[in-house]
């Protein structure tokens, strides 16, 4: 199966006839699993984020079946919030034609044809947690931005409780000249409104989990978040690197399309 783009190339060559090559893309459009999912074969090309698989409540075999029909419809495939199990048996079912990538701290594979490249965009993005706990959830936004070609600068363990930490790695974003900042918190979620009140760049604030007691569970995080009074903040949902990866692309890439 071709991608988008080698479908449009290949129209452009006179390889294929304008009547094949959209019966192609109609074949692309959508693959699905005996009733089972639904993928969205063609969002990377549509929507300039591609689809990624939830492992979450999905059984490890539904997992592999899925993840494999996307690797053979669009040559990657990737897949969030993955238990051990769920990454074993990922890797066990690689084709001898892919690779599969792990980050364990994010809880997410890739797996990529062996030639499949991914083309810098020039989009560049700062990524700065408040606490080593928060990284996780960091780890996903990163991932998701440097599957669309972007450069991602991480600098994490910069908490309020230590803000002189904070003046260093946001003084080399600045030098950068990044075009979004992901600031992902727990606790008391101060991290972001310090940050936008510093730059002239979006801030994507992802408030974590990682809280306890009154406000459990990131949401006095959420709440302090969603009431900062420093301009130019986004918050996405709790534990929502992804989201967070995926609204920062968006944002760099269009950036970069028109440097260049």
């Amino acid at each position: 199966m071709f991608t988008l783009k080698e479908i449009l190339e290949k129209t452009a060559c006179l390889e294929l006839t304008v009547e094949e090559a959209e019966k192609l893309v109609r074949l692309q459009a959508i693959a699905e699993l005996e009733g089972m999912a639904k993928i969205d074969c063609n969002r990377e090309h549509r929507k300039g984020v591609p689809e990624i698989i939830l492992a979450e409540n999905k059984t490890i075999a539904d997992t592999v079946e899925i993840a494999l029909k996307m690797f053979q419809t669009s040559g990657r495939a990737i897949i969030s919030r993955c238990t051990p199990q769920h990454i074993e048996a990922l890797k066990a079912a690689v084709p001898v034609d892919a690779v599969c990538q792990v980050n364990q701290k994010a809880k997410m594979v890739s797996i990529k044809n062996k030639n499949y490249t991914i083309a810098a965009s020039g989009g560049k993005i700062g990524l700065l947690t408040a606490g080593t706990s928060d990284i996780s959830v960091a780890e996903e936004a990163k991932i998701i931005a440097e599957e669309m070609g972007c450069t991602v600068y991480t600098a994490y363990d910069l908490g309020v409780a230590g803000i002189h930490r904070i003046l260093e790695p946001l003084k080399d974003l600045i030098i950068k000249d990044v075009d979004v900042i992901v600031v992902v918190a727990g606790r008391e979620g101060a991290l972001p409104s310090v940050i936008a009140g510093m730059v002239n760049v979006p801030v994507i604030a992802v408030p974590t989990s990682n809280s306890y007691g009154f406000g459990e569970k990131g949401i006095s995080t959420l709440m302090a978040m969603i009431q900062s009074c420093s301009l130019g903040i986004a918050v996405v949902n709790i534990d929502s690197g992804v989201a967070a990866g995926a609204i920062a692309t968006l944002i760099a890439n269009r950036a970069a399309k028109f440097r260049k």
